[in-house]
């Protein structure tokens, strides 16, 4: 059963990877024995480090995800310098905070193209990647508990997080027959970047804590089991399914 969770000689494409969630499932994908290529806009050396120390490559990508050619020439590149790819993780995303009545454009648009528009082309291009190797392969996307739910004052992120679940789902149907499994994870409240002002905010912290059964905010390493489980052949009759990874935020 052991060798069910091992990715020896998978290659993986994490977006996102320099920080934060990113960084967490580029560096628990090598632990079970990945290749990977990471994309960011940020440095992405501290990453390298750690998926470099597990003893598997590294390839660096820096790219603005806006744009369906951008999403192409990604997977591409990763696809050329690891020699193949196995692995999408559709983990990149932004947030913008401001009451409906005054939210722009602009931050609609571009929350939207990252959080969403991206997501679907880089799984469509994964897709093609996968498909012209001969085979299927693995595509992780990275929903929210905004996927179930409808939070405040971030009404493109909840409406790009809603659409994240819903393309997994749609787009499980279509490929699973073909040996694609797509699948989502749903984090909770996780100490990243995008959540530092609300844990700044002592009020709407403790408000938080008090709903999450486990007692804490989760951390990026809460989510290694979950996409390794969800990248190997464990998961292989697996389609359509999101794991809340939320400490039991949605059970309460």
């Amino acid at each position: 059963m052991a060798a069910d969770f091992k990715l020896t000689g998978r290659c993986a494409l994490v977006t996102g990877a320099g920080r934060g969630l990113g960084q967490a499932m580029a560096t628990a994908l090598a632990e079970a024995g990945a290749d990977v290529a990471g994309v960011d806009i940020v440095d992405v050396d501290e990453t390298r480090s750690r998926v470099e120390a597990a003893g598997r490559r590294f390839t660096a990508i820096e790219q603005d995800l806006r744009g369906p050619a951008a999403v192409r020439s990604v997977v591409e590149r990763a696809a050329g310098a690891l020699g193949r790819l196995d692995i999408l993780i559709n983990n990149a995303g932004i947030i913008r905070r401001a009451d409906s009545l005054d939210f722009t454009e602009a931050d609609w648009d571009d929350v939207i193209d990252v959080n969403l528009k991206s997501v679907f082309f880089l799984a469509q291009a994964a897709a093609r990647q996968f498909l012209a190797q001969g085979g299927g392969g693995k595509i992780v996307n990275i929903a929210s508990m905004l996927s179930f739910q409808g939070g405040i004052r971030v009404p493109s992120y909840t409406a790009s997080k809603s659409g994240v679940l819903g393309l997994t789902r749609l787009l499980a149907n279509e490929w699973a027959a073909k040996g694609i499994n797509v699948n989502a994870i749903a984090p909770g409240y996780m100490a990243t970047a995008n959540t530092a002002p609300l844990r700044a905010d002592a009020t709407r912290s403790a408000e938080i804590l008090a709903r999450i059964p486990a007692g804490r905010w989760g951390q990026p390493g809460d989510l290694a089991g979950a996409v390794v489980f969800l990248c190997s052949t464990a998961s292989d009759y697996v389609h359509g399914s999101v794991i809340a990874v939320d400490g039991g935020w949605l059970a309460r």
